[in-house]
């Protein structure tokens, strides 16, 4: 984090490939990124997406890739918000500013649908912008796709010592640290943080991916169960011996994945697709 601070890493878009062109309109003094692809770019839904990296590090070439896929295979137009890290930015701020964000976007595109989707840390942050709107009393989006999600930052669950051994990704030292400095002044339970503890009647239908082999997926299946108790659709695709952010792999696990999320954006409904 010291060594971030001293020399940041760029959050100009790179990797998108060919077919897609890109641009900047700031909002709250953030940089929103705007895709579409560069022939027939209108009447099409659209796609919200808030990257992982344990909100300390800045949105990669990787998810850029996977944002490019977005826009040339599912057709869509991708809104990728830069929001600032922690430290020096806790959920506090950041939870309501997506949200509204993501109200005034929903009020713009209309009738046109959305799909937000956000992988690990991002995951996170989807689901706790979604459950402010609800308590907000604002329309949901018409999917969530949530990608190994971290939901949870106590990380306290007495299995997560043995998955730590298997996970090649995360640590359990490491996931305290950046929950307790994305938490601020906030309980690292406060739902801000950990939205498993917040409400979930009313949420958008979900589709969530996670693995066996990551130090998460615990809290996916409790997270998964607590909003089917509350009467939300929700698809989950647990695959066995599979790692963190699998569905970005190139492995043939993480393909059929991205399949499924190209064409739930394309759709811009979680509710079309058959059951796994």
């Amino acid at each position: 984090m010291a060594r971030l601070a001293l020399r940041p890493v760029s959050h100009q878009p790179k990797g998108l490939g060919r077919g897609v062109m890109v641009t900047r309109k700031d909002e709250h003094g953030w940089p929103v990124y705007h895709t579409a692809r560069t022939t027939d770019p209108g009447g099409c839904n659209y796609v919200m997406f808030l990257h992982g990296g344990g909100y300390i590090n800045e949105i990669e070439r990787a998810h850029w890739r996977f944002i490019g896929l977005l826009t040339r295979e599912a057709g869509v137009r991708c809104v990728v918000p830069i929001y600032p890290l922690a430290p020096d930015a806790t959920a506090k701020l950041i939870v309501p500013r997506m949200g509204e964000i993501l109200r005034r976007l929903m009020d713009d595109i209309a009738p046109a649908r959305l799909t937000l989707i956000g992988n690990s840390a991002g995951a996170g942050m989807a689901l706790a912008a979604a459950q402010w709107l609800r308590h907000a009393g604002y329309r949901q989006p018409d999917a969530m796709v949530l990608i190994s999600p971290g939901v949870n930052a106590v990380v306290n669950r007495p299995e997560q010592a043995a998955l730590a051994a298997l996970d090649p990704i995360l640590d359990i030292p490491g996931l305290l640290e950046v929950g307790r400095l994305y938490a601020g002044d906030l309980d690292v339970a406060h739902p801000y943080v950990s939205p498993l503890n917040g409400e979930f009647p009313g949420l958008a239908p979900m589709i969530v991916f996670s693995g066996t082999h990551d130090l998460l997926y615990p809290d996916s299946v409790d997270l998964v169960a607590k909003a089917r108790s509350a009467g939300v659709p929700v698809q989950f695709h647990l695959r066995e011996g599979q790692p963190h952010n699998y569905a970005a792999l190139p492995t043939p696990e993480g393909r059929q994945a991205r399949e499924i999320i190209l064409r739930t954006a394309a759709l811009g409904s979680a509710l079309d697709l058959p059951a796994p």
